[in-house]
C-alpha cells in the first residue's frame, strides 16, 4: 500500500544545533500514527516542517494522492527558496521567491490536503464559534467580489455548503449549542475540540494533532480518544499525532514513531514499542541494554 505521507532524510538546523537529523517515517492512509519521545526530541519541529511552518534544510516530505501516485507531491516545493541578494538581479526569480514568502508555506500545504492543530490553542477568540469554522473554508467558497456583490447562485450555493459543513462538524464535536458564542469564552476542553473542527473544515487528507489532550482531565481525554477513533473509522481521516499521554497513545495508535534528540530511534506497533529497550532508555534514562 502506498503511504499517504512519506518523510525521508528530514534534516533541519537552527544555527549550530541540528534539531532533526535524517528523520524517516511513513503514514499509511486511514491510520493513526503517533510521534512520541521525551521533551525536546523534535516532535513539534517535525510537525512544523510537514505543515509548512519551517523549511527543512534537507530531505523530502511527500504527500501521495492515491494508490497510483508513487512519486507524490513534495511539500517542500510549496515553501519556495529564501530570498537572497543575488536574486535582485534576476526579476523572475525574485518575483517567484517573494510570492512564496508572502503566499506560500502553510497556506499552500493546507490546500494540498494537510491541516493541523497547535500545542497552544490558536483560535480567533473575538470571532464566534461558527465564524471560526467559516474562516477556515475561505479557499472553498466563491470569493470573487462581483459574485459576492450580486449574490450569485454559485456564491450562495458555496456559502450554504460552508455553513452546512461547519454545522456538521459542530454537531460531531457536541458544540452546536455554542455556535454563536465567542470562541474565547469557551471552556478549555471545548476550545480544543473547536480547533479540531476548524482543521477538519478544510477537508484534509492528513490531520496533524499536536498534543490534543494537553490540559484535559481524564474524562475529556477518554472522550477525545473516542472522537479520534471515530474520525479514522467512520470518516476515513488519516491522523498524525503528537501526544504525551502514553495511555491514550497506546490505546488508539496503529503505528508509533519514537524520536530522541532529533533522530528516529524506533518504529512499530504499540506492543513493539513498549518492549523496545532504546525507547525505555530514552524515557527512563536507563541503559539501552
Amino acid at each position: 500500500m502506498t503511504p499517504l505521507l512519506t518523510v525521508r532524510g528530514l534534516t533541519i538546523r537552527f544555527g549550530g544545533v541540528t534539531a532533526l537529523n535524517q528523520v524517516d517515517f511513513a503514514v499509511q492512509p486511514g491510520s493513526i500514527t503517533a510521534l512520541i519521545g521525551p521533551n525536546g526530541a523534535g516532535k513539534t519541529t517535525v510537525f512544523n516542517c510537514v505543515t509548512g511552518f519551517y523549511r527543512a534544510d534537507g530531505g523530502t516530505i511527500r504527500l501521495h494522492a492515491g494508490q497510483q501516485d508513487e512519486e507524490g507531491l513534495n511539500l517542500l516545493t510549496l515553501l519556495g527558496e529564501p530570498v537572497r541578494w543575488r536574486d535582485c538581479w534576476q526579476p523572475q526569480r525574485l518575483a517567484e521567491r517573494l510570492y512564496y514568502q508572502m503566499f506560500g508555506g502553510p497556506h499552500l500545504v493546507n490546500r494540498a490536503g494537510v491541516a493541523r492543530t497547535f500545542q497552544n490553542i490558536r483560535l480567533f477568540n473575538e470571532l464566534t464559534v461558527m465564524e471560526n469554522l467559516l474562516v477556515a473554508q475561505h479557499t472553498q467558497v466563491d470569493a470573487a467580489l462581483l459574485s459576492g456583490l450580486l449574490r450569485s447562485r454559485r456564491f450562495l450555493a458555496k456559502e450554504e455548503a460552508a455553513l452546512q459543513r461547519a454545522t456538521e462538524w459542530l454537531r460531531f464535536f457536541a458544540l452546536h449549542g455554542e455556535a454563536n458564542r465567542l470562541a474565547g469564552e469557551l471552556p478549555y476542553g471545548h476550545q480544543r475540540r473547536l480547533e479540531m473542527a476548524r482543521a477538519l473544515c478544510t477537508n484534509p487528507r492528513l490531520l496533524c494533532l499536536d498534543e490534543p489532550a494537553a490540559g484535559l482531565n481524564p474524562n475529556e481525554t477518554r472522550l477525545l480518544s473516542q472522537l479520534i477513533l471515530t474520525l479514522r473509522d467512520q470518516f476515513q481521516v488519516t491522523i498524525l499525532l503528537i501526544e504525551h499521554d502514553m495511555g491514550m497513545v497506546m490505546e488508539i495508535s496503529d503505528h508509533l514513531v519514537v524520536l530522541d534528540h532529533g533522530e528516529v530511534i524506533a518504529r512499530g506497533t504499540p506492543e513493539e514499542i513498549q518492549q523496545n529497550p532504546r525507547v525505555l532508555a530514552a524515557y527512563l534514562g536507563t541503559g539501552a541494554g
